[in-house]
């Protein structure tokens, strides 16, 4: 009866990993690091270093495009996007917000963060009327979550608008050591009007804004922490209950203990999975669209895995190395940025 039941297992196992890679092309090579992606218009656009900004065409791969945003050779690590502009922030300071027309990729100029402590980690749009941006904590360790109105051009940041509500339960603080990692563009992620925040280093948390409320709330996670290079690098949630993150340390790549939990109350609870039984370090993790949490994949310095049982065990489905971001084009297919490449990957079930 014992081996009947392994074997079932087994058969279980194979069954639930039964997705296999049917092709893998790489539409892009030049050189540049990127970490944040946007689909539209059958294109996928990236933003990287030296300035860079471009697309490559999924239809036809030989139409692409690059735009030089600055004379200045800056780094961008993020990329988010409404119905008429693209729109991204250089790390380091000062941090310069820059909007693209998707129409004419005019390149304007919108504003400019001269904190010296500026360094902005994620970029994403919660609806056609609010994006935000989170950057590491000032000097004071206050976090730093902007929400930019681009229709009346207004950016504040969060910890601003809180102090007029004179609730100092509002009024967030980093712990020492705390920071967030500009990894994929994906430590924040929103669903209607909540935003949650992942930070790492020597606490790893995740903050739980609604930006309409203005109410806050801060979650302890046993994700793996202590140093400087340890956290959550990436989260994404399906609707407002349902949330994985991934992560590690980037330092020990190969260790894979308490790097991966997932939640099921919103951010309030974590529990680890797969601990010692995955890839190791990751640096983006994202759901599958219509999958309802199920289905998730992710990538990280030295491989590509795959879940199929919301984020409880992982296959590695690929040895390919050096891609910091991934994004679902559709059900089947993810394209994926990092080291110098930008990639499409089509998956057979």
């Amino acid at each position: 009866m014992k081996k009947i039941f392994s074997l079932l297992c087994s058969l279980l196992g194979l069954f639930a990993f039964s997705q296999q890679i049917e092709s893998f092309e790489t539409i892009l090579n030049d050189k540049i690091s990127i970490r944040a992606l946007e689909i539209d218009d059958h294109k996928v656009w990236y933003s990287g270093t030296d300035s860079k900004f471009g697309f490559v065409d999924l239809k036809d791969y030989k139409n692409q495009k690059q735009l030089i945003l600055s004379e200045k050779k800056l780094q961008f690590r993020t990329l988010a996007q409404d119905k008429e502009f693209f729109y991204t922030i250089n790390i380091e300071s000062p941090a310069e917000f820059f909007k693209i027309n998707k129409k004419d990729l005019e390149i304007l100029n919108i504003y400019r963060d001269t904190l010296k402590t500026a360094f902005y980690d994620a970029f994403t749009f919660a609806n056609e009327e609010v994006a935000l941006a989170l950057s590491d904590p000032d000097k004071n360790r206050n976090m730093k979550l902007a929400m930019i109105f681009p229709k009346t051009k207004q950016v504040y940041d969060f910890n601003e608008t809180s102090v007029k509500n004179t609730d100092k339960n509002r009024f967030i603080k980093f712990n020492d050591g705390e920071a967030a990692f500009a990894a994929s563009n994906t430590n924040i992620a929103t669903y209607g009007t909540q935003v949650w925040v992942a930070t790492g280093g020597k606490t790893s948390r995740i903050i739980k804004v609604d930006f309409a409320s203005l109410e806050s709330n801060v979650y302890t996670t046993p994700f793996i922490q202590g140093t400087s290079s340890q956290g959550i690098y990436s989260i994404d949630f399906y609707k407002d209950q349902f949330g994985i993150a991934v992560g590690g340390d980037y330092t020990k790549q190969e260790a894979n203990e308490n790097n991966i939990a997932s939640t099921n109350d919103g951010g309030k609870t974590w529990q680890i999975q797969a601990s010692g039984k995955n890839a190791g370090y990751t640096t983006c993790v994202k759901i599958k669209p219509d999958s309802k949490g199920k289905e998730i994949i992710s990538v990280g310095d030295q491989h590509i895995s795959y879940s199929s049982d919301f984020g409880k065990t992982w296959k590695k489905i690929s040895d390919e190395k050096g891609f910091f971001v991934c994004k679902w084009i559709d059900q089947n297919t993810v394209v994926l940025a990092g080291k110098d490449r930008i990639s499409v990957l089509k998956l057979k079930f």
